[in-house]
């Protein structure tokens, strides 16, 4: 994984495994990497990796079975679909919509640029 500099490098861990969750790779109840094991493939410290599985848990969208290793927390999807959405309203969506308006670009210009975005995946 290529790290930026803008966050810590444990919230980017944590941030990648909440996109695996998303993303289907990890299901509710599911066990995830070892600390030692994501930190191998992710190439960090394995105490970076402890932190970032610490924050996780303290959001609980996964938590530890002692001597079995940490798992999915039952909703964690849902919980993280949420979390975001209300991270992007509040912190992008005024920009996208300051940078819109200042090029005269309206939602019907973005959507006809969203559906040919589309014609050109298929």
């Amino acid at each position: 994984m290529i790290f930026s500099n803008d966050k810590p490098i444990y919230i980017q861990m944590a941030d990648r495994l909440c996109d695996e969750i998303l993303s289907g790779v990890y299901q509710d109840d599911d066990r995830i990497p070892s600390v030692r094991e994501y930190a191998v493939l992710l190439e960090v410290n394995t105490n970076t990796a402890v932190k970032a599985y610490e924050q996780l848990a303290r959001e609980e969208i996964i938590y530890n079975k002692r001597g079995l290793g940490y798992f999915v927390t039952k909703g964690a999807k849902k919980q993280i679909m949420k979390a975001r959405k209300l991270e992007f309203m509040k912190e992008r969506l005024p920009e996208l919509f300051r940078q819109m308006n200042l090029l005269d670009i309206s939602i019907g210009d973005v959507e006809e640029a969203y559906r040919n975005l589309q014609n050109v995946k298929e």
